[in-house]
Order: structure tokens, then C-alpha cells, then sequence
């Protein structure tokens, strides 16, 4: 399976996204607006080794996926000395799409999974041997996981009923060692908090933008959340977690167990979070993803407990029957899914394709360097971070390119090549209808139309992108707060425009 990851990171062209998350480890700024810097350190700690490559951007997360399981195996294997129990919690990633095929895909949840997946692993050794200097690590795992993603904050509720609701809670509440873990994490998370500070508190306003963003009760989205953990999770796997979460949570607060408290809370707090979210707004697609490796350490630990609890055999025999035929099928579908992408000629999905709706930029790439060869401009623009990130990522820094608006995402980003820019041509990328996009007020270039490119993927049209010759202006690197040039989208659910002034 592990090849199999190697193999569809080398062939299949990288997402926008991934794209982005590459240009930011071209750069030296401490943090971002959208996510904290620790993506952009695995991709640089991959394109090390391997060059500006797929496999070079998606490598870290290839060996996060390892080092998972890893910790996954440790879990289970104190908590239940059970080799049953054991293969369990490593073959289950394998059986969910999310991460038997996609923690190749470069995305800040797969930098978090490993370091709160070690927090975990830190609490359990902390709860086995009564050691608080375990207390320490968890909080160095901890910073580590906000360094990664915001979300990681998602699992203080479970360090928190572990700390509380078992009966050693004065022991903890007295000790020092909870109190210095939490400093750790803060310390660990300083580069975040000094780039904010020194950027007006930006990321926490566009993720609190995020977060807090209402478009009124919609059954569809409820039904995009659902349906994305069974499809990711598995059609089988999901129930299965699930099921063994509630028995675990069940066994956990009844009984004050401190490590069945934290798993079940681990997961069950953030799920129904995202259930009660996804009523008002689009859960994305990765956004539960950092959740459910622990509930896959639940599940194996509850198959390993209920025959210690002398359950009945009826019960264990079909907790046992559901695990494996979890296990056979979701792996088997993600091989379908591998097969269908690497090997398949036909897009069965159309536009709603997730690989084929950002795929063939590659096309887009080549009618701009058309462009460029046929007016003798030095310098490509775009309107939107999707198509700026995949035309830098294309042309690997040989021409500059700039977003034009959107400022606000690329502070402290270095100079693109302002030499290359100021007095001379440049060409417009941007997919229809941006390029009649209201920001356009704010850009006195002169633009001549020079045709357009459509961008498809196995046979399916899924953008016209315009290309337009742009002379007579020079971008502005950092406008004003309170430009349009400035301003940042929200990308939960629908663009909206935003200041950060």
C-alpha cells in the first residue's frame, strides 16, 4: 500500500492546493494566512530530497502516514498486548480512502495526523505508567499539531475530560507538569502568534471568518458531510468506528477510565462539531480528516476489550466478522480508486470530479508561454491563488507570476521578480467570469484580449480560462488594508469578500 501511495504521488498531477502549499515553501515568512507554516516545512523537507517534483511535494506525507501507523501499533499494542488488536489499527488506515490514498495528497491535516496521533500516544503512556513527565511531551506534540493546523484545537475537550473526569484529577490539578505542557504547546506555537502580531491577528480572523460563517439550514450540506466519511472513511468502516467509539465512551465516563475517555472524546466531540456545522455550511473534505486515526485505535482496542469483558461470543464473533469485512472491502475500493486514476481512461464523475475538476492545467500553461513568445512579455498575472499557484508551480520560476488582488494572503511572500514586472508587458490568466470580476475597477492596466484556453480532463471540458495581454500598469505588492487588491476570499462554502482592516 505504501507503493502504492509512492506510485500515485509520482503520476498524478498536484491539485491547486498543492500547488499553493508548494510556493509557501518557497518562502521564508513564519507563518501564513491560511494555515500555520508546518505544511510548508514537509513539502521543503521533501522537495529536498526528491527536487520540485509530485513525489517531492507529497513525500511528507507519505512518511506521516508511516510514522501513524507507527504510533497507532504502540497504542493499541500497551493498551491491549493483542496482535490481532494490533494489525487492526495499522491495516484500518489502509482501508479508508482518506489515508490509504490520500495522505499522498499534500494538505495541512496530513502534516497535524502524525504529531496529534503522538499526543495521543503521549496521554496513553502518561496514563500507564503515572509518569507526569509524559504531561511534557504531549504538550510538545501538541504545539506541534497547532503548528500544523488550527483544528488541532479540537482535541482540547478530550485532554480535558482526561484530565478531569477520572479520579485523579487533584493529583493533576496540583501537579506542575499539565501547566508546563501547556506552555510547551504555546511555545511550540510562538511562530504563529508573532507573524499574527505582527499582521493585525489575520489568520485567526479569516479562519474565525470560517468558522463562524452562516448560510442558513441546508439538508445538502448535511448530506455532503455524511456522505464524505462514509465515501473517505468507509461505506462499512465508518458504522464500525462508530459503533466502537459509543461502546468505548459508554465503558470510558461509566467507569472514570482515563485512556477510554480520551479516545472516544477525541473523536466524538469533533464529529458531531462538524455534523452540527455542516447544517449552516460546507464541511470540507479534509477538514474531519485529523479525527478519525484515533478512532481507528478505539475500534482495534475495543475488539481486544470485549472478550476481556466476557461479552457474549455472538457479539465478538460479529465485531470480528464487521472489522475484517471493513478491512477487505475498504482496501479493496481503495485499489479501485488507485486503478481508476492511474490506469482508467474514462472520467466517470464529470465535472464533480475531485482530481479531474483541477486537473489539465498543463494546457492553460502552454497557451500562456504562447502568449509570451508572441508579444515578448516577461511576466504572468492571475486573479485567483488556484490558477496563480499552478502557473508558478508550471513554469518552476522561469517567468515571474503575481496574484494581482488577494494581497492579503502573500504577506511577508518575497519579491516575485519586480525587475522582470515594472515597465514591461505581462499576460493575464484568469478562468472566465474573473476576468469581469468588480476588482478589475482597481486595476488601471490597459488589456488587449489575445483568446482563451479551455482546460479539460479526459475528454471533459471544465473551464475556459482567458488570456489577455496586460501593459501600462505595475502590480502593487502591498496595497492598502482596505483595497479590493487587499482583501482575502472565504473559500467555506462561497466566496465572500473580507478586510482584514
Amino acid at each position: 500500500m505504501t507503493v502504492l501511495r509512492i506510485v500515485y504521488a509520482s503520476a498524478i498531477e498536484l491539485r491547486t492546493d498543492e500547488a499553493y502549499y508548494w510556493t509557501w515553501s518557497k518562502e521564508g515568512a513564519l507563518s501564513f494566512l491560511d494555515h500555520p507554516p508546518m505544511i510548508a516545512w514537509f513539502v521543503r523537507f521533501g522537495t529536498a530530497i526528491f527536487g520540485d517534483t509530485t513525489l517531492g511535494v507529497r513525500f511528507g506525507g507519505i512518511v506521516a502516514m508511516l510514522v501513524t501507523q507507527l504510533l497507532l501499533a504502540d497504542i493499541v499494542r500497551r493498551l491491549t498486548h493483542d496482535m490481532r488488536a494490533v494489525l487492526f489499527a495499522v491495516l484500518m488506515p489502509e482501508a479508508a480512502l482518506y489515508y490509504g490514498l490520500l495522505m499522498a495528497k499534500v494538505a495541512p491535516d496530513v502534516a497535524m495526523i502524525p504529531f496529534a496521533v503522538a499526543m495521543i500516544w503521549a496521554l496513553v503512556r502518561l496514563a500507564q505508567s503515572g509518569d507526569g513527565r509524559w504531561w511534557l511531551a504531549a504538550g510538545l506534540f501538541a504545539g506541534l499539531s497547532l503548528l500544523s493546523k488550527f483544528t488541532a484545537i479540537m482535541f482540547a475537550p478530550a485532554v480535558a475530560a482526561f484530565l478531569l473526569v477520572p479520579d485523579w484529577r487533584w493529583r493533576w490539578l496540583r501537579s506542575p507538569y499539565p501547566y508546563l505542557a501547556v506552555l510547551i504547546a504555546v511555545a511550540v506555537f510562538s511562530p504563529v502568534l508573532i507573524w499574527n502580531a505582527q499582521h493585525d491577528w489575520a489568520s485567526f480572523r479569516f479562519q474565525g471568518v470560517r468558522a463562524t460563517t452562516n448560510y442558513g439550514v441546508s439538508l445538502r450540506t448535511v448530506g455532503d458531510y455524511i456522505g464524505l466519511q462514509f465515501g473517505l472513511v468507509g461505506f462499512v468502516m465508518l458504522p464500525v468506528i462508530l459503533s466502537a467509539l459509543a461502546m468505548t465512551a459508554w465503558r470510558g465516563y461509566r467507569r472514570r477510565e482515563p485512556v477510554a475517555i480520551l479516545l472516544s472524546t477525541a473523536v466524538l466531540v469533533p464529529f458531531f462539531y462538524f455534523l452540527v456545522k455542516s447544517m449552516t455550511l460546507r464541511v470540507g473534505d479534509t477538514w474531519p480528516m485529523f479525527m478519525w486515526p484515533v478512532g481507528f485505535a478505539a475500534a482495534a482496542v475495543n475488539l481486544a476489550v470485549l472478550s476481556r469483558e466476557g461479552r457474549s461470543a455472538r457479539l465478538i464473533r460479529l465485531s470480528v466478522f464487521w472489522l475484517n469485512t471493513a478491512v477487505v472491502s475498504g482496501i479493496a475500493f481503495v485499489v479501485i480508486v488507485f486503478l481508476y486514476y492511474i490506469a482508467a481512461p474514462w472520467n466517470l464523475l464529470g465535472k464533480i470530479d475531485p482530481i479531474g475538476a483541477e486537473a489539465g492545467f498543463e494546457q492553460v500553461a502552454a497557451r500562456a508561454q504562447a502568449a509570451l513568445d508572441e508579444t515578448g512579455a516577461t511576466w504572468i498575472a492571475t486573479t485567483d491563488y488556484r490558477t496563480y499557484a499552478m502557473m508558478r508551480w508550471l513554469f518552476r520560476g522561469r517567468v515571474p507570476v503575481i496574484e494581482l488582488n488577494e494581497r492579503g494572503r502573500f504577506q511577508d511572500f518575497g519579491d516575485p521578480g519586480l525587475d522582470q514586472i515594472k515597465g514591461h508587458a505581462g499576460i493575464y490568466v484568469g478562468r472566465e467570469p474573473d476576468n469581469r470580476a468588480p476588482v478589475w475597477e482597481s486595476i488601471r492596466a490597459q488589456r488587449q484580449p489575445l483568446g482563451d484556453v479551455e482546460r479539460r480532463w479526459r475528454g471533459v471540458l471544465t473551464d475556459t480560462y482567458v488570456i489577455e495581454k496586460l501593459t501600462g500598469w505595475t502590480p502593487e505588492l502591498s496595497p492598502p488594508k482596505d483595497s479590493p487588491l487587499f482583501w482575502w476570499k472565504v473559500l467555506a462554502g462561497e466566496f465572500e469578500k473580507r478586510s482584514l482592516g
